[in-house]
């Protein structure tokens, strides 16, 4: 994490890039340096001559996608999953080469543009592979469609087993237009060992239906994130890292005796960061923000920060979560509005805190930090939650060893 007490101000920074100005105080910075480094990290721990293929859905887990892809694909990376097609093709746009695999059924509308573009599918209903089978059939010759068959092991979600999976396979290698290209599926509790065992155990069971009943069996992939960072690696042919890519370690490893040699070489990729647009001396028993569920105490001295619920930021955290500034812990006070969190910097030392000042909400300032895992704990949610609620809306600033390197807006990306 980037320690604001070591850095010159956004603006300047920016403008020595030649970058645009922020529209807002506040911002997501996204360490490039630390998405490579991770990456280096998890294809170690993968293995030689493992395809690593992150998971860039959901903006990137709220990252960016384009950004995050772009930078992924430079460092070598073999591929990419999304979980919807517009995703995929939001990537292709962007100039993102490499494959792409949509992880859900993809409506038939687009099947053709699928193939057109290089993105293979998921296949794990019966009813939506047969509708992919018909959309394929009617493609202009030439163009063929990658399905990954997904095999229903124990997760409940999604996938094929037994005979029909075997059926499935058939249909994919009978029909024009269309290729078995993978063979897949996704653990359930990988911090559950028997239970791990047994989907393994399923898994191979299923690949070996396929291979008898004379089909050639394409590459197969099991593992993501947790997977990776859990005692022997499940590699198989390829693996599909997501939440590692970006730092942080899954929920379910706490405690987990293994994960913590690759933890430690994680660096989260995303912090969060904002300038008071308003600071004021508030009087004993002022109420604060909209309830109000907070009233000053004391004379107090109460920040403004330009974020909230519309932006991601959890109304659940009213009350209850912190901000850095000059590398102390402050509370932050009142209701989360949809634009705004008040912040008590009443016990801050020095000169008043003012609209100079830079506060952390994930991240670290001097020997304090905030991680996603926190805000995780303390909304009673995931750590993909918090990342992923990381609204469109909010500018996110790439940064490589040197400086910002890139800038997303609403209105304009650069870089």
């Amino acid at each position: 994490m980037t320690d604001v007490l070591r850095r010159r101000p956004i603006e300047r920074r920016l403008a020595d890039a030649g970058l645009p100005p922020l529209p807002r105080t506040v911002w997501l910075e996204i360490d490039l340096e630390a998405l490579a480094d991770n990456l280096a990290v998890l294809r170690d721990v993968a293995g030689p001559g493992i395809a690593v293929r992150p998971v860039v859905k959901a903006d990137a887990y709220g990252h960016g996608a384009i950004p995050v892809a772009l930078a992924l694909e430079g460092g070598g990376v073999h591929g990419f999953c999304v979980a919807a097609v517009d995703e995929a093709l939001e990537l292709r746009g962007a100039g993102v080469r490499g494959p792409i695999l949509v992880l859900y059924p993809v409506p038939s509308a687009w099947v053709a543009e699928a193939a057109r573009l290089g993105i293979a599918v998921a296949g794990g209903d019966r009813r939506a592979l047969a509708e992919t089978v018909r959309a394929a059939a009617s493609m202009p010759s030439g163009r063929t469609l990658g399905v990954h068959l997904e095999v229903e092991t124990g997760l409940g979600r999604g996938g094929l087993a037994g005979k029909d999976l075997v059926a499935a396979a058939r249909l994919v290698a009978a029909s024009p237009g269309i290729a078995l290209a993978g063979l897949w599926t996704h653990f359930q509790a990988v911090e559950d060992a028997a239970g791990t065992t047994a989907q393994i155990s399923r898994f191979d069971a299923a690949a070996a239906s396929i291979v008898a009943a004379g089909i050639d069996l394409p590459a197969r992939h099991v593992a993501a994130s947790a997977a990776l960072m859990t005692g022997d690696v499940i590699a198989y042919d390829g693996v599909r890292p997501g939440l590692a890519v970006y730092g942080i370690v899954p929920d379910e490893l706490a405690g987990v005796p293994d994960e913590a040699g690759v933890a430690a070489r994680l660096r989260p990729v995303m912090s969060l960061v904002a300038r008071p647009v308003r600071v004021a001396d508030m009087p004993a028993g002022a109420g604060i923000s909209y309830g109000p569920t907070f009233r000053t105490t004391r004379p107090s001295r109460i920040a403004t920060l330009p974020l909230g619920y519309g932006d991601g930021w959890s109304r659940s955290l009213s009350n209850r979560a912190s901000a850095l500034v000059r590398g102390r812990r402050v509370p932050l006070v009142g209701n989360v509005a949809m634009d705004a969190v008040m912040v008590d910097v009443t016990d801050v030392p020095g000169p008043p805190v003012d609209g100079s000042d830079e506060f952390v909400l994930i991240g670290r300032s001097g020997e304090e930090r905030i991680t996603v895992d926190e805000l995780a704990r303390l909304r009673t949610t995931n750590t993909w939650e918090v990342v992923t609620n990381m609204s469109r809306r909010l500018p996110r600033v790439y940064h490589a060893a040197a400086g910002p390197v890139g800038l997303r807006t609403l209105t304009e990306r650069k870089g």
